[in-house]
């Protein structure tokens, strides 16, 4: 297990410091939600009850850092207020970057082990 994901899983950081840019690309819509006290309350106690870890890389036998909490079901302009899809631990995953490139877009990007995107 790496740090952070001790740190995480002990509820001695929070998730939200490894991504400082995380409000870059998200959409107007989506703002509020992940803005809110909720969300953030609801991302950082799924990532502490999943260790810290990325769930993929983990059911690989990899341990990597989970950085993002992903929806399963993507939030959208329909969704985005319904707290059964933004914030039931059943709609989420905790994932590492490159684990979350994937899940939304595999032949778009990659990331490699230093953390460098090559963009398809």
């Amino acid at each position: 297990m790496c740090f952070f994901s001790f740190l995480i899983g002990a509820g001695l950081m929070s998730i939200e410091r490894l991504n400082p840019a995380r409000f870059i690309c998200m959409k107007d819509y989506a703002k509020v939600l992940y803005k809110s006290k909720a969300w953030q309350d609801c991302r950082n106690a799924y990532a502490r009850s999943k260790g810290g870890l990325c769930e993929i890389c983990l059911a690989k036998g990899l341990y990597s850092p989970g950085e993002i909490v992903h929806h399963k079901i993507h939030i959208d302009q329909t969704n985005v207020y319904d707290p059964t899809v933004t914030l039931n631990f059943e709609n989420l995953q905790l994932l590492c970057r490159k684990c979350h490139g994937q899940q939304h877009n595999p032949k778009r990007y990659s990331v490699d082990e230093f953390g460098r995107v090559k963009i398809f």
